[in-house]
């Protein structure tokens, strides 16, 4: 599905004793509240008024219809007066999509000549929530609540920007990765468990023959070729003699877009071991591919390219750019401590501080012609970097903040696309904690997601989350991680 397609449901709670009249003033309200939430431009998808349920039937049968509704990519609730909790326990013990707890009034302030006891039956929502939040919290459910007044833009904010995780999970339910070979020999981090990954994630991570690309690279024409060249030359600077290098990247990115896209994938993997039949490593291939939204993980790294995919989907319509990410190299001048990221080739142009230019040069690895890639430099400011590694038996998503910097230098013989960042909350902390945390060396990193919206995907698919942020110590993250291995191994 495409992100316009999601819609979240409003669920509102409460009950029968109230009388007819208080359920149409809930009802009412509650539509009222869906449609000038809608009408903000806050959220970035439509929040449909599903009812005021007031039994335990209306809410058992809810649930059921959000888990079936492929639309439906989470529920919101709120107890607009005094919904008793009981009833909604075998509707939410069943629930199988994202569940967000809105604590808030219709009422911004409390009338006081105006207030009596028809006021505060009918305005309930204090007591309410605290019901209904003891019943979830009793369930053991993850969920998000978010409290304050529904018309402040700070609130809707932070419902929209829930919502782009949820959309996340179903994203992330549906994704597909196209594994070109296999991982690159004896490296670590780039393994994983890809039946566990399927279990909690939703992936399917399949292999393809490279042989089976290369014949795709064969069957591209010259026409497809000349219509992708056109795009390139709008979009970039042309920044090499070597026409024939970028035009085989077109008849690459062409091949692996049409196998993707008749696989329904929407990421893949290769590495430079196995370019059976390839005349070149896929660089600016790859790099446009990713400013389209497809993921990717170089190496064999299919957990990055699928992490890379669903938080691209996650800020969508932002224009900050998320891409796939490795760290590189230090610079250690007192005072001046940042970490240098680049990779070979594949770097998304979405970050780009100004216009990227395709050039053409010799690659001392992989054993093939020099591939044409874009080269620029990542814009400045905040961002994350974020890491799932596998731990064996769970998997655990590492979130670092990051300050983005203009490279403090020109690097004029470094033809590839790089990112300059100091990490949280310090270099030699920040380093220390990635490493105590198990980081792997490939990340995505992403000025458009935040690290609330990575925890709340990692809640959302019950996993383990760690956050490296401007307060960690080694102290508190080696015991943190201490009492993450006793709660997640049971």
């Amino acid at each position: 599905m495409k992100s316009k397609d999601y819609e979240f449901w409003f669920i509102v709670g409460s009950q029968l004793l109230y009388g007819r009249e208080v359920l149409d003033t809930v009802a009412s309200r509650a539509q009222e509240i869906a449609d000038k939430m809608n009408d903000s431009g806050n959220l970035p998808f439509k929040m449909v008024y599903k009812g005021t349920v007031k039994s335990a039937e209306e809410i058992v049968t809810l649930c059921k219809e959000a888990n079936y509704e492929d639309r439906c990519a989470g529920i919101i609730t709120w107890c607009h007066t005094f919904s008793p909790s009981k009833m909604w326990i075998n509707g939410l013990a069943n629930l199988q999509k994202p569940y967000c707890h809105f604590a808030t009034q219709y009422n911004r302030c409390i009338p006081d000549e105006e207030i009596d006891m028809n006021f505060m039956n009918l305005n309930q929502a204090a007591h309410g929530d605290r019901e209904h939040g003891f019943i979830a919290g009793r369930l053991r459910m993850p969920r998000k609540v978010i409290f304050g007044y529904w018309m402040d833009e700070d609130v809707q904010k932070r419902i929209g920007s829930w919502m782009r995780a949820a959309a996340g999970v179903a994203f992330s339910k549906e994704l597909k990765v196209m594994r070109f070979g296999d991982n690159m020999r004896e490296v670590a981090v780039t393994e994983g468990d890809k039946v566990e990954a399927q279990i909690k994630f939703g992936w399917q991570v399949n292999t393809w023959p490279v042989g089976r690309l290369a014949e795709a690279i064969d069957e591209v024409t010259g026409a497809e070729i000349d219509e992708l060249y056109k795009a390139y030359k709008e979009q970039f600077d042309i920044a090499a003699d070597n026409l024939e290098s970028i035009r085989y990247q077109a008849r690459e990115e062409l091949a692996i877009k049409k196998m993707m896209d008749e696989e329904g994938c929407k990421a893949f993997c290769n590495t430079f071991q196995d370019l059976y039949g390839m005349q070149q490593l896929p660089g600016l291939a790859t790099q446009h591919l990713m400013a389209q939204g497809y993921g990717y993980g170089a190496e064999g790294d299919w957990k990055t390219a699928a992490m890379t995919a669903i938080v691209k989907f996650m800020g969508e319509g932002k224009t900050g750019g998320t891409t796939f990410m490795e760290d590189y190299t230090y610079h250690l001048e007192e005072g001046k401590e940042y970490i240098l990221g680049a990779h070979m080739l594949e770097v998304c142009p979405s970050i780009a501080a100004g216009r990227p230019r395709i050039e053409v040069h010799d690659l001392s690895i992989g054993d093939r012609e020099a591939p044409a890639r874009l080269v620029f430099e990542g814009h400045e400011g905040p961002a994350i970097a974020v890491s799932l590694v596998d731990m064996g038996g769970r998997l655990r998503l590492i979130c670092q903040d990051i300050q983005c910097v203009k490279p403090i230098m020109n690097m004029p013989n470094l033809p590839v696309a790089r990112v300059m960042w100091k990490p949280m909350p310090d270099l030699r902390t920040g380093v220390e904690a990635w490493i105590t945390a198990g980081g792997a060396h490939h990340t995505v990193l992403s000025y458009d997601v935040s690290a609330e919206q990575m925890k709340d995907w990692a809640n959302m698919m019950n996993i383990e989350f760690v956050h490296i942020t401007k307060d960690t110590t080694i102290e508190s993250l080696e015991r943190d991680l201490f009492l993450s291995d006793l709660a997640w191994s049971r």
